[in-house]
């Protein structure tokens, strides 16, 4: 039970940062393979300077399925955790690759 507050209390915090502080440096919020492992199955390419977090929040909603509209609105709980999990899981796998572990 405690691991599931862990996990739904960052999950509601990065919604709610990425809502009322979208301009802050997404490096304070994700590790640097979290970023990079968002932007590998967009097949987007990562920018020179470092992304803020309202871009990669809905970079990460968007492999979701959030469409990111004009009356849209922010993404919601749920569709970061969803894709969240994936993240990490690539995350896990640069880390290991860079280890040498693959």
């Amino acid at each position: 039970m405690a691991l599931f507050i862990i996990v739904a209390w960052r999950v509601a915090y990065l919604m709610r940062a990425g809502r009322t502080c979208p301009d802050l440096d997404a490096a304070l919020f994700f590790d640097p393979d979290e970023i990079r492992g968002a932007y590998l199955p967009s097949k987007k390419p990562q920018p020179g300077e470092p992304p803020s977090l309202n871009e990669v929040l809905r970079l990460i909603a968007q492999l979701g399925g959030f469409l990111g509209r004009k009356n849209d609105g922010e993404p919601g709980v749920k569709t970061i955790w969803q894709v969240l999990q994936r993240i990490m899981g690539v995350a896990t796998v640069l880390q290991s690759l860079r280890e040498g572990h693959g």
